[in-house]
């Protein structure tokens, strides 16, 4: 499947439960979402293979999943999202059993570094804001800090901006040279989901043919 992460949606609480993921990432994917990414870190992984599965099974859009390797793997999605704190992804393409999309988050220089020496799809750039999405996303690095954090990043590898990101900024952050967005907050925790997502992916066409 083709790599587009230029409007990624991370699907999980404080906005959507179990019970209402598979609802929620379909009426982002109408309003115009490139990806899904599943982040249910206090879910039993069986439920997570089990919601990771049916997103898999009803979505056009490629799907990662957050942190779980085996979770992503097993549910055929297309990918993972690795944290600094997760597994490596050196070790994630030594032992995968198939070819997977592996993005990972970058806030730091050491961080940059470590990406380098991976071989990885995607860097995830952040948090730019702050956010109330994620209560580890660290202090706020701002456009400057996200211009320094992308400039390291290899040619040919997406550099998207992560953190506090919505309708009213998202087109400064795709100015200072990010190639997408991941949101949370802006179209989940939005009472029109399809239509939150349609806001932002004009935001980002916008910017594309600019």
């Amino acid at each position: 499947m083709t790599l587009d992460v230029r409007l990624l949606a991370i699907a999980g609480p404080p906005f959507l439960t179990a019970d209402s993921i598979v609802d929620s990432c379909c009426a982002a994917q109408a309003g115009g979402v490139s990806a899904v990414q599943v982040r249910l870190k206090d879910t039993p992984a069986n439920e997570v293979l089990r919601i990771t599965q049916t997103l898999v099974a009803s979505l056009r859009i490629p799907v990662y999943v957050n942190d779980r390797a085996d979770v992503a793997l097993a549910a055929r999605a297309a990918g993972v999202h690795l944290g600094a704190a997760d597994i490596s992804p050196v070790l994630v393409r030594k032992f995968a059993a198939r070819p997977m999309r592996i993005g990972v988050s970058v806030g730091t220089p050491e961080e940059a570094g470590d990406a380098l020496r991976a071989d990885v799809d995607y860097w995830s750039v952040g948090s730019i804001y702050r956010t109330d999405s994620k209560s580890d996303a660290g202090t706020p690095i701002g456009i400057a800090g996200f211009r320094t954090l992308a400039r390291k990043a290899p040619s040919g590898v997406p550099v998207i901006a992560i953190g506090g990101i919505n309708q009213s900024n998202a087109g400064d952050v795709l100015r200072a040279g990010a190639q997408g967005i991941a949101v949370i907050s802006a179209i989940f925790g939005a009472s029109d989901v399809e239509n939150a997502a349609r806001e932002l992916r004009d935001i980002v066409e916008s910017a594309s043919c600019g």
